[in-house]
Formats: C-alpha cells, structure tokens, sequence
C-alpha cells in the first residue's frame, strides 16, 4: 500500500495546459512540472551536465536553459468548480459595471482628464474633418486627429477582446476620435468595441451609407452584398457580423478618391492623401498579420482587393504587384478556383481553408471574389508578364448578374465557366450584364498576353514585322475572336446602337459596358502592334492597329457628349488609351517620314487628346508615351506640336515637352476635321443612355458634332480636306 502512494500523488497532480510546458521539454517529449524559474527535468538534465568536466574552450551554461513561450502569469489548472468560476466571473463584471457608473457620476480623472485637456491640441484640417464638411456635418461635431497617442490604461479588460483585431489597435500611431463637452462621447468610444483607428461611426456612414464608395469606386463594390454589408455597418462592433475593420480601412482608403481634399501632389506628379494613407496603412497591418496567422483569411484578401485596386488608380505598380501575387497565391488555398469555391475531394488532401460556403450570398461573394483577383491578375500582367493562374486551372464558374446578387434571388449557378468552349460567343440573356461581360472581355485579352508571351519564351528571336503572324499557330483563331466575333456575338442590348432609340437613366453611363467595347481593340493592338508595318498598307496586321486605335478614339468621343466625370471610368482605360496613342505615334513618324504635313498635322491633333487624357490617368503610362513621343517632336517640321493650351507636364517645366503658359487665345493644334463625322463607321454605344450636358468638356455653345478620327488605312494616301476642327479640351481625369 505504501509503494502506491507515489504514484497516486503523480496521478492527482494538476494537468498542465497546451504548450504550458517548457520548451526543451516539450522537444525532447519528457515530463515538465513548469516550475518557475527552471523545471525540475530541466535542472536535473543541467546538474547531469556540470558534474562532467567542460572540454577545452567549451563552457558549461551558467544555469538550465529551460525556456517557456512568452505567456506570464499563467498557472496550473486549479480544480475549481465551472458553476462557481462563473459565479466569480460575474460578480467582477458586475464591480467593473459599478466602477464604470460612479467614474461617469464623478465627472474626469486621471488618463480621461489628460485626454480632454489635449483635445484641444488636436490638429485640424484632417482628411477626416474634410469629409464631415463636405458631406454637410455640423462644424460642431468635425473629427479631427489628436496630436499624442490614445492612453492604453483607459481600457479595461473584460470590455475590449484583444484577440480580436476587430475591437483595438495595435498601432501606435493617431487615433481618430470627436471631442464634445464631456467624457460621455470618449467612454462611449473606449467601452463600445469601436475600433479607434477607424473614423467615427458618422462619418464612416459618409463612406459608405451615402453611397460614396459604392457609387464611385468602379471595382472594389463588385464582391461586396451591398443591402447586407450597410445593414451589417449599423450593428453593434461587437457582433460577429460586423464587417471586419481592414475592410472599413480599404473603403476609406478608396473613397477618400471622390471625397477626401487634403491632397498632396508630390514633385514627381504622384497623388497622396493623408486620410488614404492612413487607413491604407492600417488594411496593410491587417494582411501582414494574416500573412503569419491566418486568422481572418477571407475578409482580410476581401481588403486586400479593395486596397489592391485603390493602388492601381494610384499608379503604385510595386504595391500593385505584391497585392496581386497575395490575392492569387491565398485564392488557391482556399479552394476558390473549384466549382461551388469549395471541394471535399483531391487525392486525399483536406478540402480547403474555408468551410462550404453558408448561403446563396456567401457563395456569391466568394466568386465575385475570386473573379476581381483574377481579371486584376489579367490586368496588370498585360505589359507582357505571365499570369499567376492559367485559365485551365480555372473551375470556378462564372458569377450571377449583378440585379439578381443584390435582390438575393435564388438562381442556379451560371452554367458558363472558362472551360465553357463558347464562353466568349454565347450569353446566356439569364447570366449576361455588363459585368459579365466585361470579364469575359478581360480574358479575351488574357488570352493576347498568353499568346505573346508563350511565343516570346519559346521564340529563338523576337517577332519581324516582315513576317506573316497568321502562319503561327493559333494566331489565326485568336485574330478572328478578338477583332471580329467577340464584339459580335454581343447581345443586341449590349451592342453599339443609336442612343437616342435606348431609354434610360438621364445622363448615365454604364462604365463596364464602355470598356467591353474597348478592350477587344487595346487587345487588338497588342496582339498586331509586332507586326505593324506602314510602308506596307496591305498588311492586315496595319489595318487591325488603325482601325483599332480609332475605335478606341471614337469611343472616347462619343463619351465626351455626356457629362461623365472621366475620373469614374475603370482604371484600366488609361491602358486602352495608352495603345491607341501608341499607333497614333507610329502613324505620326510616318507622316514626317514621308513628308506629308497636312496628314501629320490632323495626327499631331489626335495624339494630344489622347496625352492629355492619360497624364492625369497613370503616370507610367504618361512616361511610357514621352519615350515613344522624344523622336517625331525631334523630326517634326511642327512649330508648336504639343501646344493644346495646357503644358504636358504641369508639375515640371525642365523637360522636353514643357512650354510656356499660354493666353487664351493662343494658337492650338488643330482636331482631327469635324466635317467628316458622317462618314465614321462607329455609331453611338449603347453605354451612353442620354447625351447630357457638356458644359464640363468645353464644347461649342452650338453643340457641334464631335471631332472624330478623320482617316483611315485606305485614306493615308488621299488628298487632305482643306477644313480643320478646333478646339480646346479641358478635361478632369
């Protein structure tokens, strides 16, 4: 019986917690009491060592190297009864509750009247006060920036969970809060849950439930439930379907695009906000912590969407590029590219980081997820650059409309995915909007930066514009899917018609219908540009690049008849832009070359619309196109040719292409010949549902017709009309 006690004394110890042993006992899987400072193992395996003699030039350590994880003050299991912990738990709820009471009833001490003195320090003039006033906020309630950081030890434990990223902040930088004549308002926000770095709940409701963000931004919205995400903005922080916080920060990092002023334009012509800046920081910290837990993976690459695209209006490409690799490379893990955006099956392997999707909306946003992250792959690798995903490892199927996500109609999923074989020909009139077809526009487009870039890697040398594209295979298919049947094969609703015959909304456009009709000529002239050749009109490869280029230039006119603000256009039209302005340069040096001033003069007009269009739009693409532009302004016989009444480059006057202000009735580079409007092929879009007023682009009192492209391929060789369009653009991009 005695030889029985030691064992039932081991047997009554009390349990230790997950990982509370220590770490070299752990390691070499021995038993561990976690005695503090050293475990009796750990001093029994170092006394084992020092009865030995060090050999030379080695010593033994001066103590156990026994080593915990960094949790301090965490003690053995006591056996405590759960009814009675409860119990305890609950009367230390109820003491907080009745310190919190008379700390209200006795008016500010210590930290919180530290806080309000330096309430009156707060600088102002913040991104954040710029928006209350412009949203009309009363003065007395603008939420300004303090100037020293938030006090930690004003929050208790037991009202904030610090495990959770959505209810406080690990930043030590500024907190936005608003000051009133008490400390109701600074309790109020402390012991709520509302994360301090977000801005007040007001002037988030600014951002997002007056339609700024939702409205505005042309690709972050589109992954979003929008009835549930504002429903969702109105509960409590606390409750799990409130929307996480790195998404609020990447909304009021975008929206700040359309309502934010305090706007810095750096002396290399980049754009930065304060406001943005700060809350894109925050989304980062966000992803860097998912980056290393995981925890809150499919929000986070939600934010990481909405940043991504916010870096692309910027013209950030090394931030665009890393976001793009992170959104790629964590939407395989999670299995979004199978169909339904979850599998039980795959060899053997676990079904995927997420769990099957909860509802028709979850299910949605998962593919209108996956869809963003792969168009904005196609998007920035169209310079020439591999994707992260091929399209044959796509399983995912197309989304729903855009009408039937938002109303939660019940509809089964879209038949249609990339492994569809008529993808790009046949819309189903169920699943087809202007969204839908805009990613199918992209992918066509994919499908050209493929075809360049596989041939390109497996070419002995680059492509010859002396050699016949058509004999390469599959150069043929891809021609006639891009120039021809894509835009084709539209559905009649979606096709370019009379506006006039269209009703509609007054004055609105449809931004994605508008890029459908474009890419597939941006697409056009970077599957041809190799092979453009002007001393040969006959070739295909030639007539495919003008003609494109004008479409593209059509299309742009015929948008210049509404009042859109050009700055709310998908990004990627500087792109489109950029192309077409690149044959536009070749047909120009060809002009000099050849002598013919007249021709070149009408050319010269057509490039400067395009610049300017694009100097605004994406500074890349602007010094891209200064590259293509130094020879002909060197060969020109033009006196002024860049002379539009604006410099190129507003914020440098020490380049090439800087010229003198000039008054207003300076001499301009003549537009393309108005006279010949009749005899454009292009007809108007039916992205535009109402022509409006004009008064923003600086047209003629009589509303004259729009200055088209006046020539084409088969006309470079004709005599010039001896008429000339002019006028003078200004434009907000």
């Amino acid at each position: 019986m005695m030889q029985a006690t030691p064992g039932a004394s081991a047997t009554n110890r009390p349990a230790l917690r997950r990982n509370q042993a220590c770490r070299p006992c752990r390691k070499r899987k021995l038993k561990c009491d976690a005695a503090r400072p050293h475990c009796g193992t750990c001093v029994k395996q170092w006394q084992s060592l020092i009865s030995v003699p060090a050999p030379p030039d080695y010593a033994h350590p001066a103590e156990p190297q026994c080593v915990y994880d960094p949790v301090d003050g965490l003690a053995l299991a006591p056996d405590t009864n759960p009814l009675e912990k409860i119990r305890l738990l609950e009367e230390e709820v109820s003491k907080l509750k009745t310190q919190l009471q008379e700390q209200r009833n006795n008016g500010p001490s210590g930290p919180s009247q530290q806080l309000l003195r330096h309430l009156g320090q707060f600088r102002p003039g913040s991104a954040s006060s710029s928006l209350n006033h412009e949203f009309g906020s009363p003065a007395t309630s603008s939420v300004q920036t303090p100037s020293l950081p938030y006090p930690k030890d004003l929050i208790i434990p037991g009202h904030m969970d610090d495990s959770d990223p959505r209810n406080n902040s690990n930043s030590p930088e500024l907190y936005e809060v608003r000051h009133k004549s008490s400390t109701d308002t600074i309790l109020e926000i402390i012991y709520s849950g509302w994360n301090p770095d977000l801005p007040e709940r007001s002037v988030l409701g600014a951002l997002v439930s007056i339609d700024v963000f939702f409205k505005c931004d042309p690709c972050g919205p589109r992954i979003l439930h929008r009835p549930s995400f504002l429903a969702a903005v109105r509960l409590d922080p606390r409750d799990p379907s409130f929307p996480h916080s790195a998404i609020l920060h990447a909304i009021c990092a975008s929206a700040s695009r359309w309502s934010s002023r305090n706007v810095a334009i750096l002396p290399d012509g980049t754009r930065r906000d304060e406001f943005a800046e700060f809350h894109a920081s925050k989304t980062r910290q966000y992803i860097d912590k998912t980056m290393a837990t995981g925890q809150d993976i499919f929000p986070v690459v939600q934010a990481c969407i909405l940043l991504a695209w916010y870096f692309y209006q910027e013209g950030r490409w090394v931030e665009i590029w890393i976001f793009a690799g992170f959104q790629t490379r964590v939407a395989i893990p999670l299995r979004l590219n199978y169909p339904g955006t979850f599998s039980t099956h795959n060899s053997g392997l676990p079904g995927g980081y997420l769990a099957p999707p909860r509802d028709l909306i979850d299910l949605e946003s998962r593919r209108r997820t996956w869809w963003t992250t792969i168009i904005f792959d196609r998007i920035v690798s169209v310079g020439g650059w591999i994707h992260a995903i091929d399209e044959r490892d796509m399983g995912t199927e197309l989304p729903l409309r855009g009408e039937d996500f938002d109303s939660e109609q019940l509809m089964p999923s879209n038949p249609q995915g990339m492994c569809t074989e008529d993808v790009f020909t046949t819309h189903l009139p169920k699943y087809t909007d202007s969204f839908l077809l805009l990613i199918k526009a992209i992918m066509v487009f994919g499908r050209v930066t493929d075809f360049n870039v596989r041939g390109n890697l497996r070419a002995p040398t680059a492509p010859s514009k002396f050699q016949d594209p058509f004999e390469l295979p599959g150069f043929a298919d891809l021609d006639r899917l891009v120039y021809n049947d894509f835009l084709a094969n539209l559905p009649t609703m979606f096709k370019m018609m009379s506006a006039n015959d269209l009703p509609g909304n007054h004055g609105s456009v449809d931004t994605d219908l508008y890029m459908v009709h474009i890419i597939p000529y941006a697409a056009t002239i970077t599957l041809h540009n190799p092979y453009f050749d002007l001393t040969d009109l006959n070739r295909i490869s030639t007539s495919r690049c003008i003609n494109a280029a004008r479409a593209i230039l059509s299309a742009y006119f015929k948008l210049s008849e509404t009042s859109l603000d050009i700055s709310r256009l998908h990004p990627f039209v500087v792109i489109c832009w950029y192309l077409a302005a690149v044959v536009q340069v070749q047909v120009c040096k060809h002009f000099i070359e050849v002598g013919d001033e007249a021709r070149e003069d009408q050319v010269w007009g057509e490039i400067n619309v395009l610049r300017l269009l694009i100097h605004d739009g994406a500074a890349r693409q602007e010094k891209l196109l200064q590259g293509l532009m130094r020879e002909i302004v060197r060969l020109t016989s033009q006196k002024q040719p860049l002379e539009v009444g604006l410099p190129l480059y507003p914020f440098s006057h020490t380049t090439l292409f800087a010229t003198p202000t000039l008054p207003e009735n300076a001499q301009m580079a003549p537009l393309p010949n108005p006279s010949m409007l009749h005899s454009m092929e292009y007809d108007s879009p039916i992205f535009i549902r109402d022509s409006g007023s004009l008064d923003s682009y600086g047209r003629p009192a009589e509303n004259s017709p729009p200055i088209l492209p006046s020539w084409s391929p088969h006309e470079l060789q004709q005599p010039l009309p001896s008429e000339s369009g002019i006028v003078r653009w200004n434009h907000r991009i």
